[in-house]
């Protein structure tokens, strides 16, 4: 056990992590915040300018990284990101696995494309990222990102409700297979102000009102808010938890039956 865990401490630093998905919104806050607790990062996702801009942000922040696109639907894309990773960085402690795709569409007219672009994003995406990159963690860990959508269903996201159960099991099923070397968690967001949801959720309109009424800390979250929970199942103080969900949500599902 590191000294971290023996002393209390939440902390990544002196970790090596991959964030996929980790150019904007949850991921790029998560991708920060490890740089800026003092682990080296790789950020990446599909955008070659944004890996390059989020790599620069890092870099800023005394960690080491480089830069590699990714797309969690292309299997050899996934191992060169983990080969270039192990080269620049040495290893892998700690892989999050943070990409996504909606297609808000009532599962009455969805088409056969849609539904399974979501499920192959979301879902298979996620299986593809850790089965790659299990081989290069040694007793690491590593943390999906869920949704409450499984748990608080919501009109045209059937797809999305579908692929992000799917990685709620997954989780279980993956700190099963992977255990006891590699513990697997999962954070499950409730609604958070990032690029895609910034029009959603428009300050004064009627659905982020609606939001911050039922959400206990009458606010709608910040990515940033969201890096604690992230940082603390990678760290060694939470070296006895996996097949764990983690909700954050400022007390939205605790009100999810109030009017």
């Amino acid at each position: 056990m590191s000294e971290s865990a023996s002393t209390g401490l939440v902390t990544v630093e002196g970790k090596r992590a991959v964030v996929i998905g980790g150019t904007s919104g949850i991921g790029r806050a998560i991708a920060l915040a490890f740089a800026e607790d003092g682990a080296d990062v790789v950020a990446s996702s599909r955008t070659r300018e944004a890996v390059e801009a989020v790599a620069d942000e890092i870099r800023n922040r005394g960690a080491e990284t480089t830069e590699r696109t990714c797309d969690v639907t292309d299997r050899e894309s996934l191992v060169a990101l983990r080969d270039e990773t192990v080269d620049a960085l040495g290893g892998v402690d700690t892989l999050v696995v943070s990409s996504g795709a909606v297609a808000r569409e009532s599962l009455r007219t969805v088409s056969d494309e849609e539904w399974n672009r979501v499920l192959d994003v979301q879902l298979t995406g996620t299986h593809r990222a850790c089965q790659v990159f299990a081989p290069a963690i040694d007793e690491g860990s590593i943390v999906t990102v869920s949704s409450m959508a499984p748990l608080r269903t919501m009109p045209d996201l059937a797809a999305y409700t579908a692929a992000k159960g799917g990685v709620d099991a997954y989780t279980r099923a993956a700190a099963k297979e992977l255990g006891p070397e590699i513990r697997v968690n999962a954070i499950r967001p409730g609604f958070f102000l990032t690029p895609q949801t910034e029009d959603a959720y428009a300050k004064g309109s009627p659905r982020r009102n609606g939001v911050q009424r039922k959400t206990e800390v009458g606010r709608i979250g910040r990515p940033e808010e969201l890096a604690g929970a992230a940082i603390y199942l990678a760290s060694d103080s939470a070296s006895y938890t996996t097949g764990e969900t983690l909700t954050v949500d400022g007390g939205f599902s605790n009100n999810a039956f109030q009017d």
